[in-house]
């Protein structure tokens, strides 16, 4: 909202004159349209989310608002699994859904491993269906954001992943969250193949990742920097993705995907993907 917009604001007093060399009441949020981010959507509940930085704090304002006013869901009983004023930060770039009872959450930049405690023992102590979180550590950089920027699902058994995110010998560090004895404490099993760790879960015998820019060298790095691993699967084999990442989206292909592209040329620009620009409410029973 800039000042020079509302002409009927007249300047009486010193430190509004001396304010009005700044043009904005109310800042830009720039980053509004990565919806996936300021809340997600888990079960019958949602998780509300603190964001890491402040130029997107406000942003998860609006769903606390939309849940709490809009007459479509005012009346209802939400159940909030997370909260936008707990102390550390979680947001839902972090957040996938992997079956009906595993949710893994990226360890990541933007999300503190306190606020995945916080969430799995919310979570798993309030409802019967989900029964662990995975947290998977990431690199906490920018280059790999949120654990969506470098890994996610689009099939039953298939999943885009940007081999760094893996050692030489295929490892990195997972933690298995399940109910502990009592409401306060969590089960925790590490673990450090994913691939195994993934099949153990789901309960698959075989699983393929498919590696961002076909795992070369050149194009690996190229289009991680352009989300390719950052899909959004709208059904199982099914995904929405950018033009520019065409070495992934021909592995995707070969690999039996269906892949839409969509024009990424302003888009890209954000640093975010497809995924990241949706926000689901609802999820058809796959089962």
């Amino acid at each position: 909202m800039r000042k020079d917009e509302i002409e009927h604001m007249k300047k009486k007093h010193l430190y509004e004159i001396l304010a009005s060399h700044y043009p904005f009441y109310l800042d830009p949020m720039p980053n509004l349209y990565f919806t996936r981010d300021p809340a997600a959507t888990v079960g019958n509940g949602l998780t509300i989310n603190r964001m890491r930085e402040p130029a997107r704090q406000r942003e998860s304002l609006f769903m606390q608002y939309i849940i709490k006013y809009h007459p479509r869901f005012a009346n209802e009983e939400i159940p909030i699994w997370f909260h936008r004023d707990f102390d550390y930060p979680m947001e839902g770039g972090d957040v996938l859904v992997l079956s009906k009872d595993t949710i893994a959450i990226g360890i990541s930049a933007r999300t503190a491993a306190k606020a995945i405690e916080r969430f799995a023992l919310n979570l798993l102590n309030s409802q019967s269906t989900f029964k662990r979180v995975l947290a998977v550590e990431i690199p906490k950089s920018r280059a790999f954001m949120h654990l969506d920027t470098v890994f996610t699902m689009i099939d039953y058994d298939k999943f885009t992943i940007h081999s760094a995110i893996q050692d030489a010998e295929g490892k990195m560090d997972i933690y298995v969250l399940e109910k502990g004895m009592d409401h306060e404490t969590l089960n925790i099993t590490h673990k450090t193949n994913l691939l195994e760790t993934l099949k153990e879960v789901l309960g698959l015998n075989e699983i393929l990742l498919i590696p961002c820019g076909g795992g070369d060298i050149i194009a690996g790095p190229r289009d991680q920097w352009n989300d390719g691993s950052n899909t959004l699967a709208i059904a199982p084999g099914k995904v929405i993705t950018y033009d520019r990442n065409y070495v992934t989206n021909e592995m995707l292909r070969k690999n039996g995907i269906e892949v839409i592209e969509v024009l990424s040329s302003e888009l890209s620009r954000g640093r975010g993907g497809p995924r990241c620009m949706s926000m689901p409410l609802v999820r058809e029973d796959l089962d």
